[in-house]
């Protein structure tokens, strides 16, 4: 069978989708919030959850965030069945905008769903699946599952630098999961390799 590239897109998005799912229901059910997980100093599993967009951001209320995602998930895909049948479309630009959509796709069932099926217990107990006296909050108010944590190194600012002297500094801060990953691959894969693609020629 060949592998057209509307048939990449969907392998891609349904394989971020559950990838990015399996990992965040294991978290969430296995896990209490704020847990930490090391591997290595400069990696662990760390549980913590988000209203806001990717890496923890917030920004904007949370139905209009929500809502935001869908757009975006649902502008990104209808551009890629528009464009996969392009002679002038590599594999590689609808491979982008894939990881961009299932990116987005990933969190939006957080915000849907995971109010509905989850409870929300007090550490150090974990979550549950279908509790018995209901989810945590209603239709698109659930909250993000982020674990991704790597804090590469840290040093001390010196005394007599100005403002942040004395301060410590950390460097990852952000802590994310697989579909923030695959919103940021995807974007950056845009901008270097394919951003002339979006410019129209004379």
């Amino acid at each position: 069978m060949t592998l057209t590239k509307g048939r990449l897109a969907a392998l891609i998005i349904i394989l971020v989708i559950i990838i990015d799912q399996t990992l965040k229901i294991w978290v969430k059910t296995n896990m209490y919030l704020g847990e930490s997980i090391r591997f290595a100093s400069w990696f662990q599993l760390l549980f913590v959850e988000n209203n806001g967009m990717a890496f923890g951001i917030e920004l904007g209320s949370k139905i209009f965030l929500t809502l935001f995602r869908i757009v975006v998930a649902a502008g990104v895909v209808y551009y890629i069945l528009k464009i996969r049948n392009r002679a002038d479309v590599s594999k590689g630009l609808v491979a982008c905008l894939a990881l961009i959509a299932a990116g987005a796709a990933g969190n939006i069932i957080d915000c849907m769903f995971y109010g509905l099926i989850f409870d929300n217990p007090m550490p150090p107990a974990t979550a549950v699946m279908l509790p018995d006296g209901g989810g945590y909050a209603p239709f698109l108010m659930g909250k993000v599952v982020d674990m991704l944590y790597f804090p590469l190194f840290s040093f001390d600012w010196p005394s007599w630098v100005p403002f942040i002297g004395g301060s410590h500094f950390l460097f990852f801060q952000p802590i994310f999961n697989i579909a923030d990953t695959a919103i940021s691959v995807g974007f950056i894969a845009l901008i270097i390799f394919y951003n002339k693609f979006f410019y129209h020629k004379e």
